[in-house]
């Protein structure tokens, strides 16, 4: 895989994530939608920038799917939680792939802030979704 590969790659994964948490609003309320408010926007801005270093590259860059299959039936805030792990989880993925293919210190920065936010918020949905451990040791394998 190439480091082009790869950007396009975790693009895709944000855009994904993008559309989960677009999904859980729903089934979400209090304090819990207001981080699902947080964590969307941190995921547009991270997609966003995997799409300028495409574009930097002389790619183009990765437009979102008019829909995704999520993973579970998200039907309260228990499997919305669920649903949120299992996007973070295959963004976490894709950023260390990314961190791997890494040719430049900027897109190896972005991978490696990706992935360490990924972490971040997955931890978050452990706790929500009752699941332990918390963190994992290596985010992403």
């Amino acid at each position: 895989m190439s480091q082009n590969a790869a950007l396009d790659t975790a693009a895709d994964a944000e855009n994904t994530a993008v559309f989960t948490y677009g999904v859980l609003t729903a089934f979400t309320t209090g304090e819990v939608r207001d981080t699902v408010a947080e964590y969307i926007a941190a995921h547009r801005v991270r997609r966003d920038q995997l799409n300028e270093a495409l574009l930097a590259a002389g790619q183009p860059e990765r437009t979102p799917a008019a829909g995704y299959l999520l993973p579970v039936d998200v039907t309260d805030q228990a499997t919305a939680a669920k649903a949120a792990l299992a996007a973070e989880n295959d963004c976490a993925k894709a950023y260390r792939a990314l961190l791997e293919q890494a040719d430049s210190q900027a897109v190896r920065r972005t991978a490696v802030d990706g992935l360490t936010d990924c972490a971040l918020r997955s931890s978050y949905w452990r706790s929500i979704a009752g699941e332990k451990p918390l963190t994992v040791a290596f985010p992403g394998q």
